[in-house]
């Protein structure tokens, strides 16, 4: 069973056994007839269910997720070619390209998406670099409104060691009523296996920090530039760790990979931040003169000719559903000030939201509370006890302070 369909597999279960349960009660007003029964579903059920933690490739997410609603008919996406709406599988490991994408392209219907009425969208199927997410891409520009699709991943995908999903993965999704054109996410590469990466040093003036998920420093940056962290490195190993970090850090000098990975993740930063600078067209310019105080803010592209910021106490809300995309395009500082919020609504993801900040700091205040992606062009500083639900992805150096730092739900 795949993980894209195990929420409405499970309440279909659970209402079964609900009903079900209370006909063996009106009928035998037996409670061992009620176990046995029961024991005869659980007995059904159990084996699929143990399946998504067997090792076996499969799509753990989607965007559209499954019966999403008022989906964009088109895509905004890298280097502002905009096409109809990308679909994306993302697989729970790394597969084999040549099993889900085509050459000549499009020719392999491994990854397929279809009018639910039946019609076939013509498109294009690519693999990230990392080969754990493919992007459908239609040929039209854009999907009809209105309309009803459904995407199907087929048991033809592989991982890379050859080994087929075991069962296909299908999800639905449908339009918005009229013709409208979203964000695509910015594509963090390698940079998005991180919690915080920078390129010149991160530094913890207060024990302890709390960072969930991996840390590193760039290309030519040592263990050095890491800071209050008590590192731990086992001999000639390619990672350290610490009692602060649930995860692995990294630096240049640790053992392969580890000095390609980082140099490669340090590049990948960097066109991503130039990614989310370059997208034209903004929906929304300089809105409330850059102070977020008391807002709600929409999904799409912002973007401020100045620096933004969030007074002290205040709060600012992100409104969206699951698969809705924020970009924030900064030309200069972002500050939050102490005990300020961002707030997020409707099922919005923080994965979702990109801050690309190209001022000198990006400054979050003691007590904040933060979310979304930064793409910083310089230094990232946190206050006291300021938490985040972040990747703090900095051009220069990460400061932080007995913060609480947690990558992004997928």
């Amino acid at each position: 069973m795949s993980v894209v369909g195990s929420s409405l597999f499970l309440k279909e279960i659970s209402e079964n056994i609900h009903m079900n349960t209370k006909m063996t009660r009106s009928r035998a007003g037996s409670a061992a007839a009620c176990r046995l029964f029961l024991a005869l579903l659980l007995s059904a059920v159990l084996p699929a269910c143990m399946q998504v933690g067997d090792g076996l490739p499969r799509v753990s997410s989607s965007s559209p997720s499954n019966l999403a609603t008022n989906v964009a008919t088109s895509t905004n996406g890298q280097g502002n070619v905009v096409t109809g709406k990308q679909v994306t599988a993302t697989f729970n490991q790394a597969m084999n390209s040549a099993t889900v994408n085509s050459s000549p392209a499009g020719t392999l219907l491994t990854f397929t998406l279809k009018e639910t009425s039946g019609n076939n969208v013509p498109g294009t199927v690519v693999m990230n670099a990392g080969t754990t997410m493919a992007t459908f891409t239609p040929s039209a520009g854009a999907l009809l409104p209105d309309t009803s699709y459904t995407a199907t991943v087929t048991t033809a995908a592989q991982n890379a060691g050859g080994t087929a999903m075991p069962t296909q993965a299908v999800w639905s999704f449908t339009t918005k009523a009229t013709a409208s054109t979203g964000q695509a996410p910015v594509d963090l590469g390698l940079a998005g296996t991180y919690a915080v990466f920078a390129n010149t040093g991160i530094d913890n003036a207060t024990v302890p920090a709390a960072i969930t998920s991996d840390i590193g420093v760039g290309p030519g940056v040592t263990s050095t530039a890491i800071t209050g962290f008590a590192l731990n490195l086992p001999a000639a190993s390619a990672f350290s760790t610490s009692t602060q970090v649930v995860g692995k850090v990294y630096a240049f000098d640790y053992a392969a990979p580890t000095p390609t990975n980082v140099t490669t993740a340090s590049t990948d930063m960097g066109a991503a931040y130039t990614d989310a600078a370059g997208r034209l067209l903004p929906d929304f310019t300089d809105v409330a003169g850059g102070h977020l105080d008391g807002l709600t803010l929409t999904p799409g592209l912002h973007r401020w000719g100045s620096n933004v910021d969030l007074a002290f106490g205040t709060n600012v809300t992100l409104s969206g559903g699951p698969n809705d995309i924020w970009i924030f395009q900064i030309t200069g500082t972002l500050t939050t000030a102490a005990s300020t919020s961002v707030f997020l609504s409707g099922g919005a993801k923080a994965k979702n939201i990109f801050w690309q900040v190209a001022g000198t700091t990006v400054t979050l205040g003691a007590n904040a509370h933060f979310e979304g992606v930064v793409l910083a062009q310089n230094a990232i500083n946190c206050g006291n006890q300021a938490s985040a639900n972040s990747r703090f992805l900095a051009q220069t150096a990460v400061n932080l302070d007995q913060n609480a730092v947690t990558e992004p739900a997928p």
